[in-house]
């Protein structure tokens, strides 16, 4: 070939004018006012500003500035949670353009990544990051790191396009292809290659293109809960408004009428729901950190306990993401694992020695790496030893070797060579049995997913250097096997995922027998393998029907991951992805839950995850999961307790209007019972320790709702039986002539008992009494004696008891008062035999 010149200035210009930078379209950005905009439109968000303002213009500013205080909290956390998720593609961008070296004029010049353009010719130099795909024109013993596209830790060899056929597609991953993609590394050897695509029409910016179109869903917790607000705030404000009228028409007061309204509206609208989520998922999202797993959405927390498919890359996730020596093959004495080498050294170290010998002194290629570490402890030194020569790998013969001079030797020469194993042997001129040997050998390692080299000597007196290393006579070493190991928590962790009645799905860009032995050692369900070539020929709705039996995808694209995830959720599947490629990104954002590794991870795909693996612990996706699924239960206690809590809050805010009696419950009351009482009585749900059943018992069922039938049928028959008490008192105390303040006070405290009482009923699905009493919970212990100082505040503290126009009670009317409470307890726990067929029902309302 002959001197290379590149394109002229005139050309630069034109393709830039024609094409762009080489840079991924810049996204539209939200700004945080438009941010804060959406958030405020949220059905949620406004009732608490709404509430706060009335509440403000009635003149209650404490409790006014204590609900604008939720509102501007739940707004700041959403609004820096939603400006996070901005990034992704920022991070994708600053991947996409290195530095790069091009021939231009006949001139090697460094220029920006931005200013390459197509028909640029790329110079291509170990530790070298690829600025655009490419066509090679030229290689030497050039292997490329593409993980960051294939997510696969093994380089592979490139070659020049003058020695292959180059018509059809081409993709990242694969040997022998005369390609390079933008984002890989440059892992060995050198080359010269031909621009052919920049900026999105790259690998790596179809993908930045790809993540740009999707759409996160909105979380689950959010919609629902806004629709289950939504519908309080129409009946409620129905009702309320029913009862000014009534109450103006029969009583002709339109003053009490208002304030009776509003109580009704106040007693009706859960003004706690928004509040109770937002202190869950804050709690949630820190004790999920403490187990070393960040939470980058705190919505997706809802959904980790739902997730029925567990989506995982091999490499890096269920994988260390480095190779390995695994096992050693000697032509006489067999195979032997890597924890067997030491034992056995005097036939195993010369293999190793021998490989160490073939590759680069100083390693950047993993496998050069591993052989270099496996052998240490088992090779002889060979630091007396000069390098004179390294023969490269060569299209027709892929093998490598290195020359040395023994020193302490004269006129000795040692070659050590390794390669393909069929070239191996073509070298040390194998018998056909010796051959048919060797290859068995290798057939048996491939089928545990095991990456073969073969590995020889040949000594020589001769100093005059031969041309080729194929002029050596070589003997054959043996066979180095290579993996990637198995992270010693992923089997423990995918079996509590089967366990928990979660699918486990492995998707990689191995090759299908690697996939499968990785997938069997990681005890993820056997069988059939299906391939990207395989996907491709499915049609969507067949796709679907066959992921119903398929564990195991090899030889995936970045897009069939993401038609993967697709299909699952088509299904009806909850899904989670793992991954830590750039090339996991499009599918981590599109899954339900997306979970990045910290460690390893590139910055794009934590970006585009839900929740991040500080220490990349495989292990650490099923504390999360279990965390999910307590924090999920403890967010069902909490709201079906603030279901029951309003039942007699609104029941003894409408009686006097049946009955003709003064107004029992106004405004204060009510706002003192839900914005106070009420929310640091569901904070105890925030810590209740997580059911005994946890991850026992399978996904709840993807389409179930939070507010179920059968939970809100519950809530409201508990919230029933305690306002039938507490009506029957006040009828009583009506009946016997109470002053207005005492009976009002005696109500007041009976329901405070009461709600109290509906906390110790909720803490825990289970039937016993004793549950009640002796699950371990210090936050109940805290909220308990919050409760009593503010409650005896309240009673003995005249300015207060005066201001809420309160009596005082007496000490039967505080044995009243507990025999009430006494009362609830029992009757509800003698039938929360039947409640628990109803809170536990897995089935959509």
């Amino acid at each position: 070939m002959g001197e290379l010149v590149g394109l002229s200035q005139a050309e630069v210009a034109q393709r830039l004018a024609t094409d762009g930078p080489n840079l991924l379209p810049q996204p539209d950005r939200r700004s945080a006012l438009r941010i804060v905009g959406e958030v405020l439109r949220e059905p949620m968000l406004a009732l608490l500003l709404g509430g706060g303002l009335a509440y403000l213009l009635l003149g209650d500013k404490i409790e006014a500035l204590v609900l604008l205080a939720f509102a501007t909290f739940s707004v700041a956390v959403t609004v820096i949670q939603e400006t996070r998720t901005e990034h992704v593609l920022e991070a994708l961008r600053d991947l996409s353009a290195p530095r790069a070296l091009v021939i231009r004029g006949g001139e090697r010049v460094r220029i920006a990544g931005r200013d390459v353009v197509r028909d640029d010719l790329l110079v291509l130099e170990q530790g070298d990051r690829v600025a655009a795909d490419a066509m090679l024109i030229e290689a030497q013993d050039l292997s490329v790191d593409e993980s960051l596209l294939t997510g696969e830790s093994v380089p592979v060899g490139k070659v020049s396009s003058q020695d292959v056929e180059t018509r059809g597609t081409h993709r990242p991953g694969g040997e022998d292809q005369p390609f390079v993609y933008s984002g890989s590394m440059i892992a060995r050897g050198s080359g010269v290659a031909r621009v052919v695509a920049t900026g999105a029409q790259t690998e790596i910016g179809k993908i930045g293109t790809s993540l740009s179109l999707l759409e996160p869903e909105a979380p689950r917790l959010r919609t629902e809960t806004a629709r289950i607000v939504r519908l309080c705030a129409l009946g409620g404000g129905a009702v309320a408004l029913l009862v000014v009228f009534l109450f103006g028409l029969t009583r002709g007061g339109w003053i009490d009428a208002v304030l009776a309204g509003i109580a009704t509206g106040m007693a009706m609208l859960p003004e706690e729901f928004p509040v109770v989520l937002t202190i869950f998922l804050a709690m949630g999202a820190w004790r999920i950190g403490k187990a070393r797993v960040l939470t980058r959405r705190a919505a997706a927390i809802e959904s980790l306990g739902s997730i029925t498919v567990l989506c995982t890359d091999k490499t890096g996730t269920l994988t260390e993401n480095r190779m390995a020596v695994v096992q050693v093959w000697h032509p006489e004495h067999g195979v032997a694992a890597v924890d067997q080498l030491i034992p056995l050294a005097d036939h195993f170290a010369p293999i190793l020695e021998a490989g160490a010998l073939a590759s680069a002194i100083e390693a950047v290629d993993p496998m050069e790496t591993a052989i270099h570490e496996a052998g240490k402890s088992v090779r002889g030194d060979s630091r007396g030893w000069a390098l004179e020569h390294s023969y490269g790998l060569r299209p027709e013969l892929l093998a490598m070797s290195n020359r040395w001079k023994v020193d302490d030797t004269p006129d000795k020469f040692v070659i050590a060579a390794k390669g393909a194993p069929e070239a191996i042997a073509q070298m040390c001129n194998l018998t056909a049995t010796e051959k048919e040997q060797l290859l068995a050998a290798v057939d048996a390692m491939a089928k545990d997913g095991i990456r073969v080299l073969g590995v020889a000597t040949a000594e020589t007196g001769d100093a005059r250097r031969a041309q080729t290393h194929s002029e050596y006579a070589f003997k054959l070493s043996g066979l180095i096997g290579l993996a990637d190991p198995l992270r010693p928590s992923a089997a423990p962790a995918v079996a509590e995922c089967r366990s928990a009645g979660i699918k486990v799905a492995m998707i990689t860009g191995d090759y299908a027998a690697t996939a499968h032995a990785i997938a069997a050692r990681a005890g993820i369900a056997d069988g059939e393998v299906l391939t990207g070539s395989d996907l491709d020929a499915l049609n969507d709705a067949a796709l679907a029907e066959r992921l119903k039996h398929i564990s195991v995808f090899a030889r995936i694209m970045p897009e069939q991951k993401l038609r993967i995830v697709e299909a699952f959720k088509a299904n009806g599947e909850i899904v989670a992805m793992t991954g830590d490629g750039v090339n996991d990104a499009p599918s981590l954002k599109a899954a339900h839950i997306g979970i990045a590794m910290g460690q390893r991870g590139t910055d794009v795909a934590r970006e585009a995850s839900s929740i991040v693996l500080l220490d990349d612990d495989f292990g650490s996706i099923v504390k999360t999961i279990a965390l999910g699924r307590q924090i999920y239960d403890n967010i069902r206690k909490a709201m079906a307790f603030i279901f029951a809590v309003h039942v007699p809050i609104a029941g003894l805010a409408l009686l006097p209007l049946f009955v003709g009696t003064p107004i029992l419950l106004g405004p204060i009351h009510i706002a003192l019972l839900e914005m106070v009482i009420d929310p640091v009585c569901a904070l105890v749900f925030e810590a209740e320790r997580p059911e005994p059943d946890i991850m026992d018992r399978p996904p709840r069922h993807p389409s179930e709702r939070l507010f179920s039938r059968n939970m809100i049928i519950w809530s409201v028959f508990q919230g029933g039986v305690a306002f039938a008490i507490l009506a029957a008192m006040y009828l009583l105390g009506f009946k016997a002539g109470m002053d207005d303040g005492d009976l009002r006070g005696l109500i007041f405290f009976a329901l405070v008992a009461e709600i109290f009482v509906l906390v110790l009923v909720n803490r825990s699905y289970s039937a016993s009494l004793a549950t009640a009493f002796g699950r371990t919970n210090r936050a109940l212990l805290g909220v308990l004696a919050g409760v009593s100082v503010v409650t005896a505040l309240i009673l003995f503290v005249p300015p207060m008891r005066a201001f809420l126009n309160l009596g005082m009670l007496h000490a039967h009317d505080l044995a009243i008062v507990a025999g009430a409470g006494v009362s609830l307890l029992l009757i509800l726990e003698l039938l929360k035999p039947i409640s628990i067929r109803l809170t536990q029902a897995r089935s959509a309302p």
